[in-house]
């Protein structure tokens, strides 16, 4: 029988797509330019060098490192030596990474030097290979690895972290089989379509849930692929699809904001753009109907690091002719993929109907979807193969999921249920707001009451009274914060999205 291995994927780009560019940028210049052939040449021979140095199947094998052609053969050598790669989130502290590279068991480390003294808590036995001379010396010892070990599509190839917002950070494992199958549905008509056509820009962190999964996509198809370095700027980014002629990029709405007004300002030829896909966070229809009138096509994804991350994309089925219309479905959630199952239960653990009204927690299963964390931690959060997102969302009769808040973030003031996302979206359609949070705060007499934080448009002069007054316009009087607070920035999590236990700690005092 033929076992779904992640390794196949460069095997087949080797064949077929020899020629095909891989491109890796540092500080908005080109520094490496090889094809798929060297690509592989490359993987084979750090692959034979790793089982060299006694890594054995199932040994995690950690990656602390940006987005450049290293980290990318990485993902295909670690996995050719029969092992696990741990992708390490390099925006945590020393203390965390120490904590979750041992709750892991990583046998290695490989880092990018200027990351090293991420890695001071670490155990001492723990080897780590921390400059680039050492990387290059172990490819050219290699020896090219001509025959991978017995492996099985149930063996682990990959293990994530979550990012810890709720809690300890707990680790997700995939599988072969797991990765190979979300990397079809990644390449679905229906999804991000990821095709032999495409050259894909890679601004998600490689580190971040494998990066959506595009970088497996990429490499099985054969797309061109383009690594812009560490902490890419916003002028960087348009520079790279401009001169790579990019077709597809993927990232957060947050940048998404930030390369707009970047764009507006200094111009950027990015007619070459067939796909730019928001995840992370739900963006603000404004955002997606301004990029659109730029001519550049804007596509949403939902997912969770527990779901290998991808789950559901807004592709319409048919052409939709109201923009308006369009706007308003690419900024829902989407519609799930083929492989996939989901449900809304209530409190009680009842179903509730698909009808876009009723509202409970969404729950998942399917073919990559995880039934149980690393070391079995948190088994609550799973139920008969049944994946608890956390998620408070409704589907309409179309399948169109529409996630109201996450349960943590809800809002109970005086025995009403309101939604932090609902009022966050009001708050974005003020045209001098620009960015927006809505937490609870305690309150003596309502229990809780949300309270508004925001961030204000560039040469924005009005207050946050002013903001709250234009609110009360456009959402019900009891979901109306009893107070506005402008900021400079909001905090983020290491993967870009609001921090909102901070904001919550920050603000606990009052009521």
């Amino acid at each position: 029988m033929t076992e779904l291995l992640v390794t196949d994927f460069v095997a087949r780009a080797r064949r077929q797509h020899p020629r095909r560019p891989i491109t890796a940028y540092v500080d908005g210049e080109v520094v490496q330019r090889y094809d798929y052939g060297a690509y592989a040449e490359r993987v084979d021979r750090l692959a034979g060098a790793l089982r060299r140095l006694g890594v054995r199947p199932g040994d995690r094998v950690a990656s602390l490192a940006w987005n450049h052609h290293r980290h990318l053969e990485l993902y295909a050598a670690v996995p050719l030596a029969g092992a696990v790669l741990h992708t390490l989130n390099l925006r945590l502290s020393a203390a965390e990474i120490a904590y979750i590279a041992g709750h892991a068991d990583d046998r290695m480390i490989i880092a990018d030097p200027a990351l090293m003294p991420l890695l001071d808590g670490v155990q001492p036995e723990l080897g780590v290979i921390d400059s680039l001379d050492g990387y290059e010396r172990l490819i050219a010892e290699g020896p090219a690895l001509t025959e991978s070990p017995p492996r099985s599509e149930h063996d682990l190839a990959v293990l994530c972290y979550t990012s810890g917002t709720t809690g300890r950070p707990k680790g997700v494992g995939y599988s072969h089989r797991a990765l190979y199958l979300h990397t079809f549905a990644a390449c679905l008509a229906d999804g991000h379509a990821i095709s032999a056509r495409d050259t894909v820009l890679h601004v998600v962190p490689l580190f971040h849930a494998n990066a959506w999964g595009i970088p497996f996509a990429a490499t099985m198809a054969g797309a061109a692929q383009v690594l812009p370095g560490p902490h890419p700027t916003v002028a960087q980014i348009a520079s790279i699809i401009e001169r790579e002629r990019v077709t597809y990029v993927g990232m957060v709405p947050t940048v998404a904001v930030d390369l707009l007004a970047h764009v507006r300002t200094h111009g950027a030829d990015l007619s070459s753009l067939r796909a730019l896909v928001l995840g992370g966070s739900t963006p603000a229809v404004r955002l997606i109907r301004e990029w659109e009138e730029l001519g550049v096509p804007v596509f949403q994804g939902w997912g969770m690091t527990e779901i290998s991350p991808m789950a559901t994309f807004t592709r319409p089925p048919a052409p939709v002719a109201d923009p308006e219309e369009r706007y308003r479905l690419t900024r829902t959630q989407g519609r799930l993929l083929p492989g996939l199952e989901w449900r809304i239960v209530d409190d009680t653990g009842h179903e509730l109907p698909f009808d876009g009204v009723s509202a409970g927690e969404l729950q998942v299963r399917g073919l990559w979807v995880a039934t149980a964390y690393h070391l079995g931690e948190a088994p609550d959060r799973f139920d008969d193969g049944w994946l608890r997102t956390g998620d408070v969302a409704t589907i309409d009769g179309d399948g169109w999921l529409q996630i109201v808040d996450r349960t943590k973030d809800l809002i109970k003031s005086g025995g009403e249920w309101i939604s932090s996302v609902a009022v966050e979206q009001a708050l974005l359609l003020d045209p001098d707001v620009a960015d927006a949070a809505v937490v609870a705060v305690p309150h003596e007499r309502w229990q809780e009451r949300p309270l508004a934080v925001v961030v204000l448009r560039e040469g924005a002069a009005i207050t946050g009274d002013d903001v709250r007054t234009r609110l009360a316009e456009r959402v019900p009087r009891w979901w109306l914060p009893d107070q506005v607070e402008v900021v400079a920035e909001l905090p983020r999590t290491s993967v870009g999205k609001t921090d909102k236990r901070r904001l919550r700690a920050q603000h606990s005092g009052r009521g």
